[in-house]
């Protein structure tokens, strides 16, 4: 056989790291001259990835045991009591993203998610916004030892999920609140020059050929309190996590600002008003989340309109899957009724970075019908969304200048 060249032997390395222990025989039987054999480094990669994928058992991290044919794949042994050292391998030696994933398929393949009740071993995991779901979904069973660990956890996410959303947001409000109304405050950059000429045109010269204005006029950028309602209702079923994540840090960024006052209500078959713990800190808000349950959306929607009280002035945001278990036909009518009032309403399906959302397709198709748009929605389209509600446009005319689609 001839010699193969390094870069075949780096080949054959990913190859054997990909399918484990038990190819290695086979892959060797290509690799006369040795190219392909694991470094240190790659040793240690391939027992972390061992301790995860290999049908082995794979909690001591041996990946020189095989149990069965068929390379890497889903186990079921018991939880590696090195775990620690594990993440600490794991964020060592892989990519960011890979690390994330490799975190959550130990949680769910191999049943480790009972170790997050360990801060020494919570402290190794890396923020990821799946983890916060995680964490979120088993806050009930983590010991006092451990919530101050968690809480650290979320707080890094949290603090990332802000610096992504947080000057896009206010730029939207304050841009769409500043040009409303008028100052007698002199500024040259604030000059509103329409307002400013049609209210001098009786003063303009013919034989100069010039308008001399008796009085400017200036646009007031002095944030005013309360200027708006903003109402955020959150479903929290299980499969919401992720959205949930992000509409708390939405919430409270709009919690922040002046011009704004900002509801925030979370619901199952019961009402949670979180408003408070949104207004002083996020990471509380979502320790009292509760992931599960039922969904009495109807029930929410009628608790959050107590809350209004100049719909022309008032943005309500769904975030919901649909599956309602209360009235359907009543919250279809509730919802038309806000609408019809003057409240600019949306419903978002799901607020999150990728995926498709599953959702009661029906319910959307109807809410839409009736004025109120319907959609997943990016973090990045948010801002956007929001500007355009506060200048009081077309929700729907939006949405589709926007490309977001809709179920109609």
């Amino acid at each position: 056989m001839t010699e193969q060249s390094p870069e075949m032997g780096k080949n054959l390395s990913r190859w054997r790291l990909i399918l484990g222990a038990e190819a290695e025989q086979q892959l060797d039987s290509f690799d006369q001259a040795g190219h392909g054999a694991l470094t240190a480094e790659e040793r240690i990669m391939d027992e972390a990835l061992a301790a995860i994928y290999d049908d082995t058992g794979g909690g001591s991290g041996n990946s020189g045991q095989s149990g069965g044919a068929g390379g890497r794949g889903a186990g079921n042994g018991q939880s590696a009591p090195r775990l620690s050292k594990w993440l600490g391998d794991v964020r060592s030696f892989f990519p960011e993203d890979i690390v994330s994933i490799i975190q959550n398929d130990a949680m769910e393949r191999k049943g480790w998610k009972q170790l997050l009740f360990e801060p020494e071993v919570l402290s190794q995991v890396k923020p990821d916004i799946t983890m916060v779901g995680t964490l979120m979904a088993l806050k009930g069973k983590i010991s006092e030892k451990t919530k101050e660990t968690a809480r650290q956890l979320i707080q890094a996410v949290v603090d990332d999920l802000v610096r992504r959303l947080e000057q896009d947001i206010r730029r939207a409000v304050t841009g769409a609140l500043n040009r409303r109304q008028h100052s007698p405050l002199p500024s040259l950059s604030g000059i509103d020059w329409k307002r400013t000429i049609q209210r001098n045109l009786k003063h303009y010269d013919s034989t100069r050929r010039q308008m001399i204005p008796e009085k400017f006029y200036y646009f007031d950028r002095a944030r005013r309190s309360h200027e708006w309602k903003v109402i955020v209702d959150i479903d929290q079923s299980g499969s919401m996590a992720e959205s949930i994540i992000w509409a708390s840090v939405t919430a409270s960024i709009f919690a922040s600002m002046p011009a704004l006052d900002t509801r925030v209500v979370a619901f199952d078959t019961s009402v949670v008003d979180l408003t408070e713990q949104c207004a002083n800190d996020p990471v509380d808000m979502l320790f009292g989340i509760q992931l599960g349950g039922g969904t009495n959306i109807d029930k929410s929607v009628a608790y959050c309109e107590e809350f209004i009280e100049e719909p022309k002035k008032t943005l309500f945001i769904l975030i919901s899957d649909l599956y309602e278990g209360g009235s359907q036909a009543r919250l279809v009518r509730r919802m038309r009724e806000m609408r019809e009032s003057g409240v600019k309403t949306l419903c978002l399906l799901a607020l999150s970075d990728e995926g498709k959302p599953f959702y009661d397709k029906h319910l959307a198709r109807q809410l839409t019908r009736d004025g109120t748009p319907s959609f997943a929605c990016t973090p990045a389209l948010l801002p956007a969304l929001v500007e355009g509600a506060l200048k009081g446009q077309d929700l729907n005319e939006l949405v589709t200048r926007l490309g977001i689609q809709m179920d109609q």
